[in-house]
């Protein structure tokens, strides 16, 4: 009897193991399928991604897990999720894995990898200091559309054992839920990006519309573009006319005011080259970039940037905006440069057709003047002749003599009110000057023409209403000291860099010429040093002389507006 009570023991011993690996694989079936849910639920993008981490872990009990991004060169990650390490160890450990050694075996070959010892793979060289030491290794790609959008890393089965095929099936099973939640955050990610986009162009409409201030408009622009894409620094460029140049009107975010008012080649540069070209150009690292000219330093601290042309196609490029984000954060991508051109096309209409609205508006007060004028001269002023050619006739028949001066006196009162309807009529009827006229425009031609005697472009950079505010007598003598200040730097500066400064806040404008050449000197000629000081005098203002830091001179010239000017 004992034999078949030995059987009977062993056969419900195996029926037990049985039923305890029916309810293992039932318990873990229904985790796999509970981490599935949980990671269907995310929507935002890095959220999805650590939830995808923290499952991976649990599913095959690891003690350390990871999701390395591929970058856009597929060579390289990213982006690296971690868990099971503490933000102090990662800070002990330093940056960041590439994705070489056993990571970059999983990105060269994406299949899933397991080992029971990684120093025993051939691509293996070692751990960086500070790192926690990891025997058992476990990785899956994640495909997102066909394509590998990144690979789950597993290390170090809790318990001390290996990862088995099981895991790795669960894990395979995890990896492509895990490229759907992934691709669905990402179109819901892309849909609200759409959507603030729109709405941001549909605000900057809404401010165009009834008559605002073009300054307004890109000063939206740049906000709304700065907000949206994450980035430290925004500017828009626009042309000048009557010079290959154009002008940093608005400047917004980190360094701002080094940028404000700056005076850019039309060919040169990434804002030049997207203006040209009206197509988007892009930096990895704008501080490191030949077609960014070193001086002035304006972009310290940041890192990838992209211009982008405010409207294209037949009527070309209207202005440029470029954004730069700090260092280290991501390169701007396809589609984040997509879009953004995007909303500059639709900028550019709005702009357009602000301007028709404006241009109609400009027609019709110039039609309306038209008309005032004529009617003045063909209907006032010859009635009023006509009344002062009766008055000097009846004047012959007045015998009291004090009547006949009243008389006499209204008929030269009236030729005067001729007089001034007369040059009502020219004022009504004269237009502004030709393009070109303004001062920014002739500030730019002087520093353009003395370009070949410096053997270098001086920098510019102009703030505030000055083509408006400035008068032109006062216009007259600020080009004269340009000219004078820049012939004085070529003749005995001895410099390699020449930066000129015009500003106006509406009481004054000020003119500032530095270089970096030898100075003044204590004993030389100063009859255009003179000249520029008497024009300052002249004006009720005043020249300063001094030192740059690093060597070099500074020249300030400034005059007061007058008041309504």
């Amino acid at each position: 009897m004992l034999l078949p009570q030995l059987k009977l023991d062993e056969l419900l011993e195996e029926l037990q193991a049985r039923i305890d690996a029916a309810r293992g694989t039932r318990d873990r079936v229904h985790s796999l399928l509970e981490a599935v849910l949980s990671v269907g639920r995310e929507l935002d993008l890095e959220q999805a991604l650590h939830s995808i981490v923290e499952a991976a872990a649990a599913l095959v009990d690891a003690e350390y897990a990871a999701l390395g991004v591929i970058g856009p060169d597929g060579r390289t990650l990213s982006a690296f999720h971690t868990v099971g390490v503490s933000d102090e160890k990662i800070t002990e450990i330093g940056p960041y894995p590439q994705g070489h050694g056993i990571l970059g075996e999983l990105i060269r070959h994406p299949e899933p990898l397991r080992l029971s010892k990684i120093s025993e793979h051939p691509a293996s060289y070692g751990f960086p200091p500070n790192h926690p030491p990891m025997r058992s290794f476990l990785g899956v790609p994640i495909r997102v559309r066909g394509q590998v959008f990144g690979n789950l890393y597993l290390t170090e089965k809790r318990g001390g054992l290996e990862f088995d095929e099981e895991d790795e099936s669960v894990l395979s099973t995890l990896a492509v839920a895990a490229g759907v939640a992934i691709d669905n955050a990402r179109l819901y990610e892309d849909s609200r990006l759409r959507e603030r986009w729109l709405l941001a162009n549909a605000e900057i409409t809404h401010r165009l519309m009834p008559g605002s201030e073009r300054s307004e408009a890109l000063d939206l622009i740049a906000e709304r573009a700065r907000d949206i894409t994450g980035s430290a620094l925004a500017e828009v460029a626009m042309p000048m006319a009557d010079t290959p140049s154009l002008t940093v009107e608005i400047a917004v975010g980190e360094g701002a005011e080094a940028h404000r008012g700056l005076v850019l080649p039309l060919h040169e540069g990434l804002t030049g080259l997207a203006y040209s070209t009206a197509a988007p150009v892009t930096s990895d690292d704008i501080t490191r970039d030949d077609r960014i000219t070193a001086e002035p330093p304006r972009f310290r601290g940041l890192g990838p940037a992209v211009a982008v042309p405010i409207g294209t196609g037949e009527v070309g490029a209207r202005g440029v905006v470029l954004l730069v984000r700090e260092a280290g954060r991501p390169v701007f991508s396809d589609k984040e440069t997509e879009m953004l051109q995007g909303f500059a096309a639709q900028a550019a209409i709005a702009m357009e057709l602000a301007e028709r609205r404006q241009d109609a508006q400009q027609l019709a007060l110039l039609e309306d003047r038209d008309r005032i004028a004529r009617d003045l001269h063909d209907l006032a002023i010859q009635r009023l002749f006509a009344t002062g050619m009766t008055l000097q006739s009846a004047g012959r028949f007045i015998e009291h003599p004090k009547a006949a001066e009243r008389v006499l006196r209204a008929v030269d009162d009236l030729d005067e009110t001729i007089k001034i309807i007369r040059s009502t009529i020219f004022g009504l009827r004269a237009r502004e000057g030709g393009a070109g006229s303004g001062l920014r425009a002739r500030v730019v031609r002087v520093a353009g023409e003395a370009a070949p005697v410096l053997g270098f472009a001086p920098g510019v950079r102009m703030e505030g209403l000055i083509d408006t505010e400035v008068p032109q007598r006062i216009a007259d003598h600020v080009v004269a000291v340009l000219s004078e200040a820049l012939t004085n730097v070529a003749r005995h500066a001895r410099a390699h860099a020449a930066e000129v400064v015009l500003t106006t806040d509406g009481r004054e404008v000020v003119l500032r010429v530095a270089d970096d050449g030898v100075g003044i000197p204590s004993g030389g000629r100063r009859s255009g040093l003179r000249n520029m000081a008497e024009r300052a005098e002249q004006l009720g203002g005043r020249l300063e002389l001094g030192g740059a830091e690093g060597g070099g001179a500074v020249l300030v010239w400034s005059v007061p507006l007058p008041e309504g000017a």
